[in-house]
């Protein structure tokens, strides 16, 4: 009972947001009134406890998602909250997606000015994907230009979210003083002296009364509608429905994700901080109250279900892996079920490997805290594991459980690197394999032909960082290519094609003959749809693997320029086989001969990635930024206004993006800002095939 008592009091949170809302000043404040922190640290300062990187303290923005837990008494009881501090920079979205992934809950922060930015869009649809509630909170209220009803109005129309107010502001920009609680009909000011430590309950202001009334009879009625009892009562008397019973209404409603509450602050000016760590407590999930995670049973491949509950088998999802300077490799983890003790065996599902835990820690940014046990809805980090992946599932050995993994989107960019010095090679080698581990979203490959180390990621800034945390974490200078796209390959149209491969020597020769369809995969399924339609034995069972095996490998290099092919359907249809000199290995070099071959029948082309681009510009530049966009083989989809500014949307070629930032400043004198996210693929206009090859990889087309 004490455990299960113990759970009720647990939250597990993410902070998510727009680049620049604020949620690192969010999180440090949170570490302050909690009294982890005794002094706040501040992102401009580059002293941020959550921006502990070099790299986010110079910058400024987040990097890599934090981990911390605190404490918050709620009506004189104590609350265990894990917080994961996530980045902004759609660079690292993969950060948020793996945070999201192992969360109960999160406050999603708006920017009072900016409102809705893309990035915001973003998260919130990762936080759809994994059924993750969450609460509003509208920040820099002091901000000159800051609006509430328009972000609230904006969360409603752009994210489709019935967005409720809880609070409301008390003056706004640099008269913004507190707040007023709708539901206890109270208001609070912060102390300026105590850095916002204290705040005091003060008479409502009269000139807002009657706005106070109507939102507050809004949310009364919303709570009505949500329960039959209570809109009896209401009907009867507005007055009768108690405070408790309207928290509890919102929580459900929050919970069952058809609300999102809002309350609003300035996080940096110290206000507001204290009653979002209450709504926390009082809208946000504990580990009991999510739904219980599903997996599969390894065996028999039947589903199966873990409660959060101590005394069940043990479950846990790796979410993250990093490299300590002092601990070596260390995997963060959200246990499900169960408990696990330092010094004991886990059993990796995904790896198929037992592995010994020699520490259990508990995370606080880069610092840790030994711990003896974890229980069912902590987050921790494990050390001692010798191979462990973002995304295994560990589980007690007699009860294993394939948890669903984390997907993570592809590469858009590429720049080659290689060592200063020889003597480097090995280290260079060792940085990538740590760095590839850690991050998912990272991949590194060797050219075949020209013998160049690939590094590729998902934006310029994404490889910057990177390319710095080799120089200074493994002390390895690099000389680096410019920056490349990263294309794909498609074909377009459907082909059957029969490939006979006969190789005779002295000895035993090698005999493959298939005949097989290959047209473009089924809507948004990516990868190998292979279908087996042979019939009569025409080639023998144990050599179908292989040629699927062989049309995968094929894929990796596509027939145009050797760019990957993402998706492809392959039937095969017929063939044949010599009781000698046919083996596994030629029918696997078949496949990947015919694939060449067939390609050339079904018409490749080349595929670009899109981005999808905003930028925030005075009304002044609004002709140069959007004649520039045309210049760019840009798609304007359409201009608004956001706080006086003008917004551009549009879907540009990441090939015609490189340098961009640079060149908007220079086109506005500084004032204009852009966010660049991954869009989808699309093929390369004819004009341009030749063109983007040669300039790019010097290949020149027949």
């Amino acid at each position: 009972m004490f455990m299960v008592r113990k759970l009720n009091y647990t939250r597990n949170i993410g902070i998510m947001a727009h680049i620049d809302a604020g949620k690192t000043t969010t999180t440090e404040r949170i570490l302050y009134y909690t009294g982890v922190n005794y002094r706040m640290g501040e992102v401009h300062d580059g002293a941020a406890t959550m921006d502990w990187m070099k790299q986010e303290q110079e910058r400024g923005i987040t990097i890599t998602s934090a981990a911390t837990t605190t404490k918050w008494n709620y009506k004189n009881e104590s609350y265990k909250i894990n917080i994961i501090d996530t980045p902004g920079h759609v660079d690292f979205t993969v950060e948020v997606e793996r945070s999201l992934r192992v969360l109960d809950g999160a406050i999603a922060l708006f920017c009072a000015v900016g409102g809705v930015e893309p990035q915001s869009e973003t998260v919130w649809r990762q936080a759809d994907n994994y059924k993750v509630p969450r609460i509003s909170f509208v920040n820099k209220m002091d901000r000159v230009g800051a609006d509430f009803f328009r972000v609230v109005s904006q969360i409603k129309e752009q994210l489709g979210m019935n967005a409720v107010p809880l609070q409301l502001p008390i003056g706004e920009e640099e008269k913004f003083v507190g707040v007023i609680d709708l539901i206890e009909e109270k208001a609070y000011k912060w102390d300026e002296e105590s850095s916002g430590m204290k705040y005091e309950e003060i008479p409502i202001p009269n000139e807002m009364l009657p706005q106070v009334s109507k939102y507050r009879m809004e949310l009364i009625e919303g709570c009505a509608e949500e329960s039959d009892e209570l809109l009896e009562k209401f009907m009867t008397d507005s007055d009768s429905i108690s405070k408790d019973e309207m928290i509890e209404i919102i929580r459900q409603a929050t919970l069952n994700k058809r609300i999102t509450p809002v309350l609003c602050g300035s996080a940096f000016k110290n206000k507001g901080v204290q009653l979002l760590l209450d709504a926390v407590v009082k809208f946000l999930p504990s580990p009991v109250e999510v739904d219980s995670i599903k997996g599969i049973d390894p065996k028999t491949e039947k589903q199966e279900t873990r409660e959060a509950d101590v005394n069940g088998p043990f479950a846990a999802l790796a979410f993250k892996i990093a490299t300590d300077p002092y601990v070596g490799k260390l995997a963060f983890f959200r246990v499900y079920s169960g408990q696990l003790k330092a010094g004991s065996y886990v059993y990796n599902v995904s790896s198929g490997k037992k592995e010994r835990i020699s520490r259990i820690l508990q995370m606080h940014a880069n610092k840790q805290n030994a711990l003896d046990c974890i229980y069912a809805g902590d987050i921790g980090a494990a050390v001692g594991f010798k191979n462990i992946n973002t995304g295994d599932t560990l589980t007690d050995e007699k009860h294993p459980v394939l948890l669903e993994s984390i997907d993570f989107p592809e590469p858009v960019i590429s720049i080659a690197v290689e060592p200063k010095t020889q003597a480097d090679i090995d280290q260079l080698s060792m940085a990538l394999n740590k760095l590839a581990e850690e991050d998912p979203t990272f991949k590194v490959k060797i050219d075949k032909d020209s013998g160049q180390t690939i590094l590729s990621g998902m934006g310029e800034l994404h490889l910057e960082i990177l390319l710095d945390r080799i120089k200074r974490e493994f002390k390895v200078e690099c000389n680096q290519g410019e920056p490349q796209v990263a294309y794909k390959e498609a074909i377009v149209e459907s082909a059957e094609h029969r490939e006979i491969y006969k190789k005779q020597t002295g000895g035993k020769g090698k005999f493959a003959d298939i005949v097989f369809q290959i047209e473009p995969s089924d809507e948004d399924i990516l990868g190998l749809q292979f279908f087996n339609k042979v019939k009569g034995g025409n080639i023998p069972t144990e050599f179908i693997s292989s040629v699927e095996k062989g049309f995968k490998k094929a894929m990796a290099n596509g027939p145009l320029a050797g760019f990957p092919v993402n998706s492809l359907k392959i039937t095969l249809l017929d063939g044949s086989y010599h009781s000698v000199d046919s083996d596994a290995f030629a029918f696997e070099l078949a496949a990947q001969i015919g694939f060449k071959n067939a390609c050339k029948k079904a018409k490749s082309v080349l595929l670009e990635p899109v981005m999808k681009l905003e930028v925030v510009t005075p009304e002044a530049y609004l002709g140069d930024v959007t004649g520039d966009l045309n210049r760019r083989r840009g798609q304007l989809e359409g201009i608004g206004t956001r706080a006086n500014m003008q917004i551009v949307k549009a879907k540009v070629p990441m090939a015609e993006m490189f340098g961009y930032v640079t060149h908007l400043r220079t086109l506005s004198s500084g004032r204009a800002s852009s966010s660049l996210e991954f869009s989808h693929y699309e093929e390369v206009p004819k004009g341009k095939v030749d063109d983007v090859l040669y300039k790019v990889y010097g290949i020149k087309l027949q």
